[in-house]
């Protein structure tokens, strides 16, 4: 009996616990909407284990306030114990994007070797960071690449983007222009799905281009080097063969 009682009082502490936090983070919710009238509303707040802060989350960004949003900071919190940057990581987390949510059949799909490392990339044909990526890609073996057409750049990449896809062979003819600088020319008035992945990416906050994200929903902005990309990969494999729970 006083184990039971014991595990009921706990499990009382921490709900009241639990509702003690989401009665902060509706204050803190009101009060920003009271001193923020003209901004969006936060998709989260949170207590965070750091000097009394609470995180916010709006728009794909992470900022911190107190109980009371007397302030608003902007800028990364660094735990000195792990020396880990705990915004970079929670910004991974938020940001993330479902390897599942991902229209990979509305994709340009090309494999190397086995093709079993997976990424897909949001790209625009006028994008000279997408074109170092896609050139650095080609001595990557073993991996799938599904290009997402993002023509963000200009009305001449949705042109582009449409020609390539309405094209005999999409896959050669994305790379002849990627990596060997190939004109684009050919009919554009098929069907493609360019408008979906634009409205896809915008309602995912893919702000720039390349953009890549992983099996594990970690989305990267930016053409990372190789070496990087390895990395990454790495991590994915031993995540997703660690025993449940761990």
């Amino acid at each position: 009996m006083r184990i039971s009682a014991f595990v009921a009082a706990l499990g009382f502490t921490l709900a009241a616990a639990a509702a003690y936090a989401q009665s902060d983070a509706d204050a803190i919710k009101a009060e920003l909407k009271k001193k923020l009238p003209d901004s969006p509303a936060p998709e989260s707040v949170r207590k965070t284990p750091y000097g009394g802060l609470f995180e916010i989350v709006s728009g794909g960004e992470i900022y911190y306030t107190n109980d009371k949003a007397d302030f608003i900071v902007a800028g990364s919190v660094i735990d000195l114990k792990t020396k880990e940057n705990v915004t970079d990581a929670r910004m991974r987390q938020v940001n993330m994007i479902k390897w599942d949510a991902l229209p990979l059949d509305q994709a340009i799909k090309i494999v190397r070797g086995n093709g079993t490392r997976k990424i897909a990339i949001f790209e625009d044909p006028n994008c000279g960071y997408c074109k170092r990526l896609e050139r650095d890609l080609q001595g990557v073996t073993d991996i799938t690449v599904y290009v997402l057409l993002y023509p963000i750049l200009s009305p001449d990449s949705v042109t582009q983007s449409k020609a390539i896809w309405c094209s005999a062979d999409r896959g050669k003819t994305w790379l002849d222009h990627m990596v060997r600088d190939t004109a684009i020319s050919g009919d554009s008035s098929c069907s493609t799905p360019v408008d979906k992945i634009l409205a896809l990416g915008q309602a995912k906050r893919v702000h720039g281009t390349p953009t890549i994200i992983f099996e594990n929903g970690e989305r990267i902005p930016g053409a990372i080097p190789v070496t990087e990309i390895e990395k990454k990969f790495a991590q994915v494999k031993v995540a997703a063969n660690a025993p449940a729970g761990k």
